[in-house]
């Protein structure tokens, strides 16, 4: 197939950019998969090993509906734009990921992709896509060093604290990683923003890594860096975290003591299912192939179909 993918962003990303690193990945494992990739971006963008980029103008952002076709090629069979697009553009059959929540009340826009089940149902959509990324990135490590992890942003809805009173309540270190300082005690230490070499051997090296969400993750890049690593990950019941971690590759607690017990055993999982699991259902392979067959099911029907779920997805009752 000949994929338009369209983002708002300058690829590759500088740093981490979550969002930038996935369209990145599908990018490349389309083009790895043997479909022909065309990236409309922003100007700067360069992925020339495996698409050949289009630079947009700012206006093709600010409508798309009416400037976009203007940059699309003719032989184009599918357009997958990265970014919130109100009005579907003519042309090619079309979809949108959706990588954050909305507002109550808000609808999705037309032929949307979400990232999970979970954020699919809770947005009144059946088509999702889990994110992957390319295990080439990281780096695998077998043997742990005795520390946990926590990386991302630093704010209440992830749940930083918990990781915090559990490194306390523990004694156990604790490395935490991400924007902004609060105040730690004497078994927390605070390595700021890390990216490159420095975040994959704190992801490779640390014994466990603490995901304790206390709001609906879409997705979570910050579950599948850890398990590409070979880290397991103590998580929450939380948005997409129970469809992404299995019990041979994390726990899921609903209270912080129920982490902190798991916490005590959370170096007994294996680090090569770790990284097996993670490249088995989250590489960047697995998202190409789950969204070649949304391309093609769009094309030929003109709908996004259902989503598939993992395995070990929790049943939905009514």
């Amino acid at each position: 197939m000949h994929v338009a993918v369209v983002s708002h962003y300058q690829l590759p990303v500088v740093g981490y950019g979550g969002t930038e690193r996935i369209v990145a990945a599908l990018v490349r494992g389309l083009a790895e998969r043997g479909h022909r990739v065309t990236l409309l971006a922003r100007p700067g963008s360069a992925l020339p090993e495996v698409a050949r980029v289009v630079a947009l103008p700012e206006r093709a952002f600010r409508n798309p509906a009416i400037e976009l076709p203007r940059y699309v090629p003719d032989d184009t069979d599918v357009v997958h734009a990265h970014f919130p697009v109100t009005m579907a553009p003519p042309g090619p059959p079309f979809l949108q990921s959706l990588y954050g929540n909305m507002r109550a009340g808000d609808v999705l826009p037309p032929h949307t992709v979400c990232l999970s089940r979970n954020h699919a149902l809770r947005h009144g959509g059946r088509a999702w896509v889990y994110c992957g990324l390319d295990p080439r990135e990281f780096t695998f490590r077998r043997e742990k060093d005795d520390y946990d992890l926590f990386i991302g942003r630093i704010h209440s809805t992830k749940g930083y604290r918990w990781a915090i009173a559990g490194a306390k309540r523990t004694r156990h270190r604790l490395v935490i990683a991400g924007g902004w300082r609060p105040s730690f005690s004497r078994y927390v230490r605070y390595v700021g923003e890390v990216d490159g070499a420095r975040k994959r051997e704190l992801l490779a090296a640390a014994r466990c890594v603490w995901m304790p969400a206390q709001w609906d993750e879409p997705f979570g890049l910050t579950l599948i860096e850890p398990l590409f690593s070979g880290t397991p990950v103590l998580g929450t019941r939380r948005g997409s975290l129970p469809e992404i971690l299995t019990p041979e590759v994390g726990a899921l607690c609903d209270t912080l003591e129920e982490m902190i017990a798991a916490s005590r055993t959370i170096g007994s999982r294996s680090a090569d299912a770790c990284r097996a699991h993670a490249e088995r259902y989250f590489s960047h392979h697995a998202m190409a192939d789950a969204y070649v067959d949304v391309y093609r099911s769009l094309a030929q029907t003109g709908e996004l179909p259902d989503g598939c779920p993992t395995p070990w997805s929790p049943q939905i009752t009514s």
